[in-house]
């Protein structure tokens, strides 16, 4: 059962990190050549996002609650027992952005609903760059930490 549950997780993380990514090289301000990669990513309606990555981190999160128990007292132990202390600290900065992430939500979808106001684009900007950083940091935390136990076992 936790290990499907690590895997749905998973799915649901790489998700919302693609919908996250997309929407924040949307709303850079690079200017670029109209035809290269990168500026297509403008052409996408970056607001239609916002609901959808709201409710995955939600739901992603609820699965990473589901699975800190496990975390707690099988991974955190072996991982103080090789000493590991640095991956026990990313792993706790990982839960305070993923609090962190928990409150900016409200804030989030709200500057993303429509129509949207051409003033608040700078905070709509800020506010996805910055769920960009803190889901980014949770994904890569994650999946190394994921490896260690898996190489430690």
């Amino acid at each position: 059962m936790i290990v499907a549950l690590l895997i749905v997780h998973g799915l649901l993380a790489v998700a919302l990190l693609g919908a996250l990514t997309h929407q924040a090289f949307a709303v850079a301000s690079v200017r670029s050549d109209k035809r290269s990669f990168f500026a297509r990513f403008r052409t996408v309606n970056a607001a239609a996002y916002a609901t959808p990555i709201v409710l995955l981190f939600l739901i992603t999160a609820l699965g990473g609650g589901l699975l800190y128990p496990k975390y707690r007292v099988d991974v955190r132990p072996a991982l103080e027992d090789l000493q590991l202390r640095a991956a026990n600290g990313i792993f706790e900065i990982k839960e305070h952005l993923v609090a962190v992430g928990l409150g900016l939500l409200p804030g989030y979808w709200f500057y993303w609903q429509t129509p949207l106001a051409p003033e608040q684009s700078k905070t709509r900007r800020y506010l996805t760059w910055l769920l960009a950083f803190l889901v980014w940091w949770a994904f890569l935390t994650g999946h190394v930490l994921n490896n260690i136990r898996g190489l430690a076992s």
